[in-house]
């Protein structure tokens, strides 16, 4: 059983209708937090995902839908969140977006895509919280990825769209403290792309370059983002590997 270190605590995750997002929600809400769970697409399993937490524990989600690149509309689901909460205790930058751009290919909406994303929403998401999270005496977790370190052959976007997450979450401790904590996790490999673009033999390279010589699991994030928001309050501007001790093997 995990404690209720965060009953009364109130955290948005965005991007939590499935994978990493979803298990990041269960456990924060296993653990007694109110969640507002932003999607963008995947309107069907938001709301399945609502709908079972709150038979858990009632009206203790939220669903929020909006589209990240849509700076405008940011700040609209930080109020959303705290409207109906009366507070912000966390925030989760999960959301993201992956797909290759080979140098020669890459073009200005790849750019926008996968930086809005990865980094840009972050940014004015934290920046919107921020006065909310102060009052708290909150944090923020950023999901970023080993290969922000080292970059992915092929996904030169995405690589240094991480990277940017990265030194923005070093930069917000400074920023942000000693009021807010803000850290991040960086998964290796935990859930293969589903557009399938990893194929069998891609997938076992990647597992062969990991201490354990095994893929991770959702939890296995979810874990990580638990404990910088419940159980490290003198830990900030810190960002955990999660990946089976790959970014040490590559």
């Amino acid at each position: 059983m995990i404690p209720m270190q965060l009953e009364g605590k109130t955290i948005l995750v965005t991007g939590a209708a499935k994978r990493v997002g979803a298990a990041i929600a269960r456990r924060l809400h296993r653990a007694g937090a109110r969640l507002a769970l932003h999607y963008h697409a995947s309107e069907r399993e938001a709301h399945a995902l609502q709908s079972e937490l709150n038979l858990q524990r009632a009206q203790s989600v939220i669903v929020v839908k909006a589209d990240l690149l849509e700076t405008a509309g940011l700040a609209e689901i930080v109020k959303t969140c705290v409207e109906r909460f009366g507070a912000l205790d966390a925030l989760v930058n999960n959301a993201s977006a992956f797909y290759p751009t080979p140098v020669g290919a890459i073009d200005e909406r790849d750019w926008d895509d996968l930086v809005g994303t990865n980094l840009k929403a972050p940014l004015f998401l934290c920046q919107a919280a921020a006065a909310h999270l102060k009052k708290s005496g909150g944090c923020i977790v950023n999901i970023t990825d080993i290969h922000a370190e080292r970059p992915l052959k092929n996904y030169v976007v995405y690589s240094l769209a991480k990277a940017g997450l990265a030194g923005l979450t070093r930069s917000l401790a400074r920023e942000l403290g000693p009021e807010v904590r803000v850290n991040g996790v960086a998964p290796g490999p935990i859930a293969w792309p589903e557009d399938g673009s990893f194929d069998e033999v891609t997938r076992q390279r990647v597992i062969s370059h990991t201490l354990l010589k095994r893929i991770g699991e959702p939890d296995d994030i979810a874990r990580a983002v638990y404990y910088l928001i419940a159980e490290a309050p003198y830990v900030t501007g810190q960002i955990i590997a999660v990946d089976g001790g790959r970014s040490v093997n590559l």
